[in-house]
């Protein structure tokens, strides 16, 4: 994210929300913490419309993706469990996002 953008974002977020926000390492997703639900649909055309971004979002059963350690700690592993993991958090995730 550029130093433009993120003021972008937060001049939104102070506008219609708490002005709080988490920002995800797995995923990159900026979090926006704490608003009400009728400012949900301006904050949505604001950020869509007037930043031109991108508001998928992988849910929580994808944001911090765990598996079996596999091959990795045991030699009788008969799967690759952790490329199954990446494998399936790149594909569901490039799914869930809007284009």
């Amino acid at each position: 994210y550029t130093a433009d953008y993120l003021r972008g974002i937060m001049d939104i977020w102070d506008l219609r929300g708490s002005g709080l926000t988490n920002m995800h390492g797995s995923t990159g997703d900026i979090v926006l913490l704490g608003t009400t639900t009728p400012q949900l649909e301006e904050i949505f055309f604001d950020v869509t419309h007037k930043m031109n971004t991108d508001l998928g979002g992988s849910g929580g059963n994808l944001r911090t993706p765990a598996d079996c350690l596999g091959q990795s700690r045991c030699e009788f592993a008969c799967y690759d469990t952790q490329d199954l993991c990446h494998t399936l958090t790149n594909d569901y995730q490039d799914e869930l996002h809007r284009p």
